[in-house]
């Protein structure tokens, strides 16, 4: 087993320690079997790997979405000047 320093929230950390308490196993053991238990067949990877895609995208397609949200933005707020714009000229004749 890789030695992995990870924290958890201490909802979830009190849980498991109960947990791995009552079954007198050390909480790192009761970590990895639930990650074998979560992960054993390919499905919950799948189901793991789309649902983490969606929640967190990985860092480029992340960057991506966020220049064109950007890009989005700057287009809205240009149309929106040029409507103002338009508006102003329409009330000066």
């Amino acid at each position: 087993m890789v030695g992995l320093m990870v924290s958890l929230p201490l909802k979830w950390e009190r849980f498991l320690k109960h947990l791995a308490d009552d079954h007198e196993i050390d909480l790192n053991t009761l970590v990895g079997e639930l990650c074998e238990w979560a992960f054993s067949d390919v499905e919950s990877k799948e189901q793991f790997k789309v649902w983490l895609d969606e929640a967190h995208p990985p860092k480029g397609e992340a960057e991506d979405e966020a220049r064109a949200a950007g890009e989005e933005a700057a287009e809205e707020e240009e149309e929106y000047k040029e409507e103002s714009e338009e508006e102003s000229h329409e009330h000066r004749d």
